[in-house]
């Protein structure tokens, strides 16, 4: 085989493994709904097929299908595969991955994985030639309203996405924590704007409790919102104020709206906190073009799902995080990599 006839090889190769990447995402969700990394780890070894059918909440698992689905996860390093040497079973054991799939746990990743490959949350990439020749919403084109007014209409869907949401929070406020000590530790005042119903501000304020905390969302999201150590409650509009405080804090609020909404946001931002000493603290991505790190890629999918379900949000640049932090007043920012997949950026108005 001549170097053009593999270097063609290799790129079909390529596309196979592109055009395929959905199989994985769905044997993903299938080990999540039968509950599978939780059945191995409830045995503290690894199990046979014959195990882990009979953990599954059914009458008469199909073994055929369960023994594939499971090849196919050890080959994608989910579980280990351990063939029998003396004619045995083959036995299945845990990962680091797996842990990520087990439903009882604070690592788990599982309402991530049961959001993305909801029906309903697929619907929308269908729409992209759609949209890229017409123009519009894909998610509205797919189920003719937005997404937050699809999930006050479907509250199993609404379920899901808070559950998915909750869950990135988790991962995304610990790290933010443990990364920004020296930043928590010299603030007095914060407002976390968009906070819903206080997860984030809670795992702050538990780490450093002489924090006075206020906890900022729309007023029927705080009216759900549970009592907190060190937290106030503040419900109201971020397009019309926010609350007064030494510093503002926004968590994966500002990807989901345009620049122009973005700048509108800021700017009550800038008028909440002092001009000489205050500061905004953005937990957003960051999307790096030729970036190779660990995170680097799923970003540019992040990207594609705000396509897929927000109005007019996006993931950006620095370069696009720059413009809109000093249209909306904010001259100076500094960004603080985090091992997550958000990154820490520090706006100041002066």
């Amino acid at each position: 085989m001549d170097a053009e006839a593999k270097i063609l090889l290799q790129a079909q190769s390529e596309v196979w493994q592109q055009l395929l990447g959905f199989a994985d995402l769905m044997a993903l969700k299938c080990a999540v709904e039968l509950r599978i990394a939780d059945i191995i780890k409830s045995h503290g070894c690894p199990i046979t097929l014959d195990q882990i059918a009979a953990g599954i909440d059914a009458p008469s698992p199909d073994i055929t299908y369960l023994g594939r689905i499971m090849r196919f996860l050890g080959r994608k390093k989910i579980f280990t595969v351990t063939p029998s040497k003396d004619g045995g079973e083959t036995l299945y054991g845990p990962t680091h991955a797996s842990k990520f799939l087990l439903c009882d746990s604070e690592l788990t990743m599982a309402p991530l994985i049961l959001l993305q490959s909801d029906p309903s949350a697929m619907a929308p990439w269908h729409y992209f030639s759609r949209c890229v020749r017409e123009g519009g919403i894909a998610f509205e084109k797919a189920h003719g309203q937005e997404i937050w007014d699809f999930g006050s209409a479907n509250p199993t869907f609404n379920k899901i996405f808070n559950a998915a949401m909750g869950c990135s929070a988790k991962f995304i406020t610990t790290a933010v924590v443990a990364a920004y000590k020296d930043g928590f530790l010299s603030i007095g005042s914060l407002v976390d704007v968009g906070g819903g119903i206080g997860n984030s501000i809670a795992e702050i304020t538990k780490a450093y409790p002489h924090i006075k905390a206020t906890n900022f969302d729309l007023p029927h999201v705080i009216a759900t919102a549970p009592e907190y150590p060190g937290v106030s409650h503040v419900g109201g509009d971020m397009f019309k104020s926010v609350p007064n405080a030494d510093v503002v804090f926004m968590k994966e609020i500002l990807h989901d709206w345009s620049d122009e909404h973005c700048v509108k946001i800021l700017k009550n931002c800038r008028k909440a906190i002092p001009e000489r000493t205050g500061k905004v603290i953005l937990v957003e991505a960051v999307l790096k073009p030729e970036g190779e790190g660990m995170f680097d890629n799923p970003v540019f999918a992040s990207d594609l799902i705000m396509l897929a379900h927000s109005t007019g949000g996006k993931e950006r640049t620095e370069a696009e995080w720059k413009q809109v932090l000093e249209k909306a007043g904010f001259m100076r920012y500094n960004i603080i990599q985090i091992p997550a997949l958000r990154s820490i950026i520090e706006a100041y108005p002066n």
